[in-house]
């Protein structure tokens, strides 16, 4: 855990910068991430370049990282012959590499003050295809349950000072990761990825963020892995739906083909605009996919102008 005060007092003080994009940092790095298991893999072949990308974090300024479990289930990693109390180790791991990279900026930078939230990613980014944007995997609540429960456990168990419970497709999804999140006892954050004002999946945000209201452990609810240009309507309406802070980090603004494996378009994420989000209600800022911390430090000194 965090040597000093909690994240949840923190977000009571003002906005707070999380990290950006872990997956293109390892790329800008020279990482290959072609394969399904995506920056998970490093875990077990290169934890060194997972600990230098979040170290690039922290020296750009963001005081959160989010750990490289986004794509690491038990299911995932037992197709590369990794048992379950191999994948347990990968777990713990991601949060000591988070730790050690923040314990490392605090000796040799500014001594920030920064925390560890541990990634869980939905059911869909274990299947590797694209559904994670889709949603509507044809399970119900307590299915997703049974698949959420020892991964959450195990980066419980670990130490982090939150769980990142993020780029959520669907409804159901977020009842059954904030069901087992509640179990824990670690502070958490819900974050949906949504496109055109509705989850990914197609339903109202009002019925999305509701499901985090009124939770003990919630820290913060919003969206990740949006276009930009979404942002600030969705923080106002998870703030007025759910009275707790907003958690805003999109994506460049590119699009993902999924089947090609590439993106396409332009981006679009401005940093001039958080502030606008943070007057909006944001409590945690930062980037998503192809937001890197050239962006995070411009990102990161707006919120300290």
């Amino acid at each position: 855990m965090s040597t000093g005060g909690t994240l949840a007092g923190a977000l009571d003080a003002g906005p707070v910068p999380l990290d950006g994009g872990l997956s293109n940092q390892l790329e800008a790095q020279g990482c290959d991430l072609s394969d399904a298991l995506w920056s998970a893999r490093l875990l077990a072949d290169a934890p060194e370049q997972i600990e230098a990308a979040h170290l690039a974090y922290l020296r750009a300024g963001a005081r959160v990282l989010i750990t490289a479990s986004y794509q690491a289930t038990f299911e995932g990693v037992a197709r590369y012959g990794i048992d379950r109390t191999g994948a347990e180790a990968l777990l713990a791991r991601s949060v000591r590499l988070a730790r050690r990279a923040a314990d490392t900026a605090r000796r040799t930078g500014p001594g920030r003050e920064s925390w560890v939230a541990a990634s869980v990613g939905p059911y869909g980014a274990m299947l590797a295809d694209g559904s994670e944007y889709r949603g509507r995997y044809g399970l119900g609540v307590r299915e997703l349950e049974r698949f959420h429960r020892p991964r959450i456990a195990a980066l419980a168990a670990a130490g982090p000072d939150a769980l990142a419970l993020e780029t959520v497709p669907d409804v159901n999804e977020a009842e059954a990761l904030v069901r087992v999140a509640e179990e824990t006892g670690v502070p958490y954050w819900l974050s949906y990825s949504v496109a055109g004002g509705r989850t990914r999946a197609g339903q109202p945000l009002e019925e999305a963020f509701a499901v985090a209201a009124g939770r003990d452990g919630v820290l913060a609810v919003g969206v990740n892995c949006c276009d930009p240009e979404e942002a600030r309507e969705a923080v106002e309406l998870a703030v007025a739906v759910t009275g707790r802070p907003a958690v805003v980090y999109p994506n460049s603004g590119e699009g993902w083909d999924a089947g090609a494996r590439r993106w396409t378009g332009r981006g679009t994420f401005d940093p001039g605009r958080v502030r606008a989000w943070a007057r909006a209600g944001a409590r945690l800022v930062g980037g998503c996919c192809r937001v890197g911390p050239e962006q995070v430090a411009e990102l990161a000194g707006r919120l300290e102008a």
